[in-house]
């Protein structure tokens, strides 16, 4: 049952990974500046890489934990005896809910900062930023999650509903979609759109530290994180609006995106981060 859950959440990932991209060649929104191909060969890359560390070091040591959680009845979905649809509403919205702290402390403790900043580094956005993530943060994710397991004990089939959502909604909220003005605002309500998390991505702090939220956007609501996004012109008026303000012509190289959270470049870059934060 675990192996079909998993195929299935790995088809998810590939058909919006081409689904995302058709749309993009289409509605775009002009949040990708630089050449498609090379993105797609960095990100890829660095996703295959991610993917051998992810299931060897991540993927395998979690089911083994959730089978053990569920052998030893632990977990407030067990306790409390929620079954069936209601179990996996209930799951789905507190592990987004553990998914948006986490997000959020990211963006708070340096030492995690130093990893989760080779995402945020990208100069442009499309679907392909979905990919890019330091293994770091993947193995510190991983950590975190199985405190989520341990306090929450979902079902296999919520844990692997939600990891699939993410998966979907992370490539289209970062996807280079431009959505019409209306039907943006009003999925913003349900669901975290490319602009919603878009603003998150911009250079300017007052959105770049703001919008936390993967599934839902009712977080940033609850803990006063929400920041409207800006309007279309903003972006005109700012020739490189996404990223951070330092180091962004190094931002792509190869050895920045898997040694940058250990050289002292980023260290400035947590400073000026940390004062940011502060004012």
């Amino acid at each position: 049952m675990l192996l079909d859950l998993d195929q299935g959440r790995l088809w998810v990932f590939l058909i919006g990974l081409g689904l995302f991209a058709f749309l993009e060649v289409w509605w775009p929104a002009g949040r990708r500046l630089s050449p498609r191909g090379p993105r797609w060969l960095r990100h890829g890359l660095l996703a295959a890489f991610n993917t051998l560390i992810v299931r060897t070091l991540v993927f395998v040591p979690l089911l083994l934990w959730m089978v053990w959680l569920e052998e030893q009845g632990w977990g407030l979905v067990r306790w409390v005896g929620l079954v069936g649809i209601p179990e996996l509403i209930f799951s789905v919205l507190l592990l987004d809910a553990f998914d948006y702290l986490w997000h959020r402390a990211n963006h708070r403790v340096p030492f995690l900062w130093r990893f989760h900043k080779v995402h945020h580094s990208d100069n442009a956005l499309d679907v392909t930023t979905a990919l890019r993530f330091h293994p770091g943060e993947l193995l510190l994710s991983g950590l975190a999650k199985a405190g989520w397991l341990a306090v929450l004990g979902p079902t296999p089939v919520a844990w692997f509903l939600f990891e699939a959502l993410v998966s979907a909604s992370a490539q289209f909220h970062h996807a280079d979609l431009r959505l019409a003005p209306r039907l943006e605002r009003a999925l913003r309500w349900l669901w975290v759109t490319p602009t919603f998390h878009g603003a998150h991505h911009l250079v300017d702090r007052r959105w770049g530290d703001r919008n936390f939220s993967t599934l839902v956007p009712w977080w940033d609501g609850l803990f006063g994180t929400f920041e409207a996004p800006p309007a279309p012109a903003y972006y005109a008026e700012v020739p490189a609006p996404l990223g951070l303000p330092e180091g962004r012509a190094q931002a792509d190289h190869p050895a920045t995106l898997l040694l940058g959270p250990f050289r002292g470049l980023n260290q400035r870059g947590m400073r000026h981060f940390s004062s940011a934060v502060e004012e």
